[in-house]
């Protein structure tokens, strides 16, 4: 089991300086918008992940007219406490686990598994190709190991093939051995990370089709295509081929990084055919299975965070969630809302399981 006793947090987005403690496996968080509800799960996540769930830009993360914020959390990991300090000042990021400093953030993933379900979540099925890449390797990244350390490897030499190909357009002479080296480089950190994503697909699937289902209430078969370059011939040898396209357009044309995935709606793509309701029951699908995914792959659960599904999904569907997260082989769940009360309703048949905290109070 893992669990947050508590967590402070300084100078982080709206917070000046709070800590909040918690004493049930389901704790309700409410208050009005722009209160700090998801700020605070969004601190809960940036400790599991070493970075922000809704800004890649660090300098958002920070309370305004600051130039830093620390995070701190206290955990039960496997009935033993941990120790999470995370500080950010002047763009300097430290992260500790029990006060030891982590030479490279990448070993932290996937040592404190968490999912995330937010409003902004509906772009990996409606935004562009790198959206649904992010969902997938955030999700082979806590379950493979090596999976991050291959791929931040790849897009590092990816960033320096680019800057070679635009350098050589005005060089007179072409340093093609040192596009070999790369070439080599990217297929040696490109082939784990694609053999990964093409393998651990297919058995994902009946996992969401099956809380598709039951979020539903009825059945539609919903289905992944998984779009690769590699799926037709070898990296070594579509960079090959490649290559003078490359030099032309100034940057790597075939790889990992334009991998996609299609999603299906009863053969059709669900981008475009699938309804709101359809598409909500579907991103909730998807994001509890990565919850079973992680739970069976680590023998515990990992922390849930959901972010105003009340606002999201219908009553019906909504019971039907509350009744997962009651079930004991999930664990510890935080839920934003805006009203209290629609909280304490939902949790009516056990009001016992549940701990309500109200941004209003101090």
């Amino acid at each position: 089991m893992l669990t947050i006793s508590s967590i402070a947090l300084t100078q982080f987005k709206n917070y000046s300086h709070r800590t909040f403690r918690f004493s049930s496996r389901i704790v309700g968080i409410t208050g009005r918008n722009g209160s700090g509800k998801t700020n605070l799960l969004d601190a809960i996540y940036y400790l599991c992940f070493t970075k922000s769930y809704f800004s890649s830009i660090e300098s958002q993360n920070v309370q305004y007219t600051t130039n830093g914020f620390r995070l701190e959390a206290s955990l039960v990991r496997h009935d033993q406490p941990e120790k999470i300090v995370c500080t950010v000042k002047d763009g300097k990021k430290d992260i500790a686990l029990n006060d030891e400093p982590y030479d490279r953030f990448s070993r932290h993933i996937g040592h404190f598994p968490a999912v995330m379900i937010a409003p902004d979540d509906a772009e990996i099925i409606l935004g562009g190709s790198e959206d649904r890449r992010k969902w997938l390797d955030g999700l082979l990244s806590q379950l493979v190991p090596g999976y991050l350390d291959h791929l931040l490897a790849y897009h590092k030499i990816l960033q320096q093939r680019n800057s070679l190909l635009k350098t050589m357009a005005s060089m007179v002479q072409r340093p093609d051995p040192l596009l070999d080296i790369f070439d080599e480089q990217l297929v040696q950190h490109a082939t784990p990370v694609f053999e990964a994503r093409k393998a651990f697909l297919p058995a994902f699937i009946d996992q969401v089709q099956e809380r598709y289902d039951y979020l539903a209430g009825s059945h539609e078969t919903v289905a992944f295509r998984y779009q690769s370059q590699l799926l037709e011939q070898p990296l070594a040898t579509l960079l090959a081929q490649s290559r003078l396209r490359d030099k032309q357009v100034q940057r790597t044309t075939q790889g990992i990084h334009r991998d996609d995935l299609l999603f299906l709606l009863d053969e059709h793509p669900m981008k475009s055919s699938a309804s709101q309701g359809q598409r909500k029951s579907f991103l909730f699908a998807l994001k509890l299975a990565q919850y079973e995914a992680i739970r069976t792959h680590k023998c515990f659960p990992p922390i849930l965070l959901l972010d105003d599904v009340f606002e999201k999904l219908d009553q019906e569907r909504v019971s039907r969630l509350i009744q997962l997260v009651l079930q004991p082989d999930y664990g510890q769940v935080f839920i934003t809302d805006t009203h209290g009360e629609r909280l304490k309703d939902a949790f009516a048949a056990c009001p016992d399981a549940i701990q309500l905290i109200s941004m209003q109070e101090n």
